[in-house]
This record gives C-alpha cells, structure tokens and sequence, in this order.
C-alpha cells in the first residue's frame, strides 16, 4: 500500500475507486471477496480505492474499524493507495483518529454530517479530526449547507487538507455557483468530481477538476480508466462514448440508491460476493436485483471486451 504524503499528482493518477466491502452471512468482513475485488479494479488500471458511503463506512462501528483498516492495508498492491473515512459524528471521528494515527494511512475521508450539524461547527469537527489525526485530510461535500466554500478555504489555508471531494447533485452540473465559488478560493487540482461519470467531463473540463471518483467503476473499471484519460487528452466525444456504458448503473443506482445497488451489482455480475450489507442499509429486494443484474452484467461483458 502506497504510504507516502499526499500530492496533487496523486489526486489525478487514477480514477478514485469507492468501493463497496464484503461481509459474510454474519456480518463478519470477508476477505477473499474484498481482496478479489480489489485485484478486478487493480487490473484494469486503478491505484487509488476510496472507501466511504460505498463501503457503508457510516454504519462501521469502533469494534471492528481497526481490524478492517488492517486487512485493506494488506489486501492492497505496494503501489496502490487506500483512503479510509472516519466519522461523520464528532465522537467517531476522535475515537477513529487516535486508530488512524497509529497506521501508513497518509490521510482519511472525513464522512460528511448534515444533521446535527452547522458549517461552523463542522469546520471545528474537522480541524479538530485533522490535528488528532497528524495529517492532512480529505473533506467530502454533499450538500450546500454542510461546509460553505469560505468554511473549506480555512481549512485548506490552514494546511489540514490534502483533497477535497465535490459530490453535490445539480440537475445541470454547468449550472454550480457553489463549486464555481470554491474554485475560486481553492486550487481545483486537489479537488475531486465526487459523483462518478455522469459529471466528471463537466466537472473537470468546465471547472478545472482534476480527476473523478466512481463506484461504477467497480464493474467496469477498463472503461472508466480510458475515459479519465480521453478527458486529460480532450477527447470528448471518446470521452462521451465511453461514459455512455455507465448511464444505465448510474440510472438505477439514482433510483434504488447507490450504495445498496453498488453493492449488490458486484455480485449479480459475477465478480466477487459481496454478502449482506451491514445494517442499517439493506441489500436490493427480489425485483430491483432482477433489474440490476443484466445491466451490470452488460457492463461487465463490453469492459472485458476493449481491446
């Protein structure tokens, strides 16, 4: 597993794999699934694997965070670098600092927490994560009113913040005054489109970002790697066709939700059993698994036939 500190160049060398985590019948994680995984996005071109909401790192528990940090340590190449999140409660986020100190990790995913919450004191949480931590950290942004750009500005000024994952939905994603604002008072190469492929060529092309993160990716991760490249080359319509595959996962992901259907995709395609999902989340009912298993397995088949 990659070790040292952070750069911008790391930022932008691969697409940013969320992935989801394997769990056995009784919850327990399950390494084989999880390593096997791993390997699929390794071998079609990802470095970089994120484990966040994807990974329902929301639901992880103290009890198990340490040995699960442990096992993805081991689980990953020598050059490959895993980004573990933390929180998004206060209380979680000092309980996981003082594990996370103790690892390689050169930074961490603050989870975001809209409630209760306000920017103001969600500024404090993380600075104060951040210096528990000892190292720069990564703030994720899902909603306007989480963090406001003057509120990351600070942090960032303050030399706590290695990258910044920009994930808030807009119906055009042309249309952003907030990340229009935070490019303004943030240098766009640590930022990151947080919301997969659908918006990574707007994101990157209109606002200057520097690479995208994905869950997608996880099926068909081949594809998702040439379309980063043919974005940094300018090659939007190859950029355009190859996110063509992904709109159908990303279509019912938005419609039966993203985690659950990530989640669940991975194994009705066949590429490794994911199990259960750690509650409070549950895995597709009967009808939307018919609906999401074709699709997946379609993506899965044209990533393995790229030349």
């Amino acid at each position: 597993m990659k070790t040292s500190a952070v750069t911008a160049a790391d930022l932008a060398r691969s697409v940013i794999a969320v992935p989801p985590f394997a769990r056995q019948g009784d919850l327990a994680p399950n390494p084989e699934a999880n390593r096997t995984l791993i390997r699929h996005l390794e071998a079609g071109g990802v470095s970089t694997l994120m484990y966040g909401g994807n990974a329902n790192f929301y639901n992880l528990g103290l009890y198990e965070y340490s040995s699960i940090l442990d096992a993805l340590e081991q689980m990953a190449a020598p050059d490959t670098w895993v980004v573990p999140s933390a929180g998004p409660d206060f209380g979680k986020l000092l309980d996981q600092a003082r594990v996370l100190r103790t690892r390689a990790f050169p930074t961490a995913m603050v989870l975001p927490q809209t409630f209760p919450a306000t920017p103001q004191g969600c500024e404090r949480a993380i600075r104060l994560f951040a210096e528990s931590f000892g190292r720069k950290v990564i703030i994720y942004i899902k909603a306007d009113d989480y963090l406001a750009p003057a509120n990351i500005a600070r942090l960032v000024d303050s030399g706590l913040v290695s990258g910044i994952k920009y994930a808030i939905v807009r119906s055009d994603p042309n249309e952003d005054d907030f990340l229009t604002e935070l490019v303004q008072l943030v240098d766009p190469n640590i930022i990151i489109s947080g919301l997969g492929e659908r918006p990574a060529i707007t994101h990157m092309r209109e606002f200057g970002l520097c690479s995208f993160t994905s869950g997608s990716v996880c099926v068909g991760p081949r594809g998702s790697t040439r379309m980063l490249a043919a974005i940094r080359s300018e090659r939007w319509e190859d950029a355009e066709d190859l996110r063509a595959a992904y709109i159908p996962l990303e279509d019912a992901r938005d419609a039966h939700s993203p985690i659950r259907v990530l989640h669940d995709a991975v194994t009705l395609c066949g590429i490794a059993a994911m199990g259960p999902i750690l509650p409070q989340l549950s895995n597709l009912d009967v009808a939307q698994a018919a609906q999401v298993k074709p699709i997946s397995q379609t993506l899965l088949a044209r990533d393995r036939a790229l030349p």
